[in-house]
């Protein structure tokens, strides 16, 4: 396995993951939707830059001559709470309330489909896929949490039609997590208070404890674990 794709990988999680990947010798394509983030994401990492809305067909299909014509790992990272991008739906705006799920259904989950269905015969034999869920699939989180449970539930179906090719499939599932873009500067000190002290290590998450998982799952000696749902939360939600 020496090449990797890492949707989101210009900041925070995505970057920590494609720098780890870069370090041990993989060599590395990121994509995202931005192109200058891309570009400082490469020039961090020595990775390679594709600007691509995965949770777009058409977009992604447009990128594929771009793409490793073989794929040893892929790392579905884009995503994040779309709620946080703008206000609530008016209460009984049915039309925004419905707009509001499919954004995070897209951003979540599509993108997560679309680009593994387009790499799925590229990837090699032996291969990993590893898709970013989230606390919230367990904890609730509005649309939000139920895109990253249907990505759960998605993840079964990739671990059962790709493993007999030895190609393994996780869902690596975070909590609280700074020094990333996802709550887009909304999340209050008293809220992070709350969120820290739920954990039983008394301390947030960082890219590089996610990381870290990832790096392991798409390396050599985790090719029987497949299907599973790994949990990086400090003790905040457990697994069992």
């Amino acid at each position: 396995m020496t090449t990797a794709v890492v949707s989101g990988g210009g900041t925070g999680i995505g970057l920590a993951v494609a720098r780890r990947l870069a370090g041990r010798g993989l060599e590395v394509t990121v994509l995202g939707r931005r192109p200058d983030v891309l570009a400082d994401a490469a020039r961090q990492t020595g990775a390679t830059p594709v600007v691509c809305d995965v949770a777009d067909p058409a977009a992604v299909a447009a990128a594929l001559d771009a793409l490793p014509a073989e794929v040893g790992v892929l790392v579905n990272n884009a995503g994040g709470n779309t709620d946080l991008d703008g206000p609530e739906p008016p209460p009984g705006d049915l039309a925004a309330l419905a707009a509001a799920w499919q954004d995070n259904l897209r951003s979540n989950l599509i993108s997560a489909v679309l680009l593994t269905a387009a790499l799925a015969p590229r990837l090699a034999d032996g291969g990993r896929v590893v898709t970013l869920g989230s606390i919230a699939a367990r904890t609730g989180a509005g649309s939000y949490g139920a895109a990253k449970a249907a990505v759960e539930a998605w993840t079964i179906d990739v671990a059962r039609e790709l493993g007999p090719r030895g190609i393994s499939a996780n869902v690596v599932s975070p909590g609280l997590t700074v020094a990333t873009e996802f709550f887009r500067g909304r999340l209050s000190a008293e809220r992070t208070g709350q969120l820290v002290a739920a954990t039983a290590t008394g301390r947030a998450g960082t890219p590089d404890d996610v990381a870290a998982l990832i790096d392991f799952l798409a390396g050599p000696d985790a090719g029987h674990i497949t299907g599973q749902v790994l949990h990086v939360n400090g003790g905040a939600h457990l697994g069992r």
